[in-house]
């Protein structure tokens, strides 16, 4: 089972433990502007839904911080497309 969603500013990357490792979305932060490079499942364990409750926890946090995302990653920007309610987190 997945854990929660936290932020590792020194790894500049959202983590989430699952049974096969850390999944994980790597981001550069140029002051409230998260641009979100590559998000990552590990393989085993692919197709699951973990990499979409991974975005979703790390773009929660976002508003929560008053960020902006730059989703540059196409997994993250396709969650977005699907999840309109996230749209306003689009900088």
């Amino acid at each position: 089972m997945a854990s929660t969603v936290r932020d590792n500013p020194a790894q500049h990357q959202f983590e989430m433990d699952t049974q096969a490792g850390i999944a994980f979305a790597r981001y550069r932060r140029d002051g409230s502007t998260l641009t979100v490079l590559h998000t990552e499942v590990p393989r085993a364990i692919e197709g699951r839904g973990l990499g979409s409750r991974l975005v979703r926890g790390m773009l929660d946090m976002a508003r929560e911080r008053g960020d902006k995302v730059v989703p540059l990653c196409g997994f993250v920007r396709a969650f977005i497309a699907r999840n309109p309610a996230y749209a306003d987190l689009v900088k």
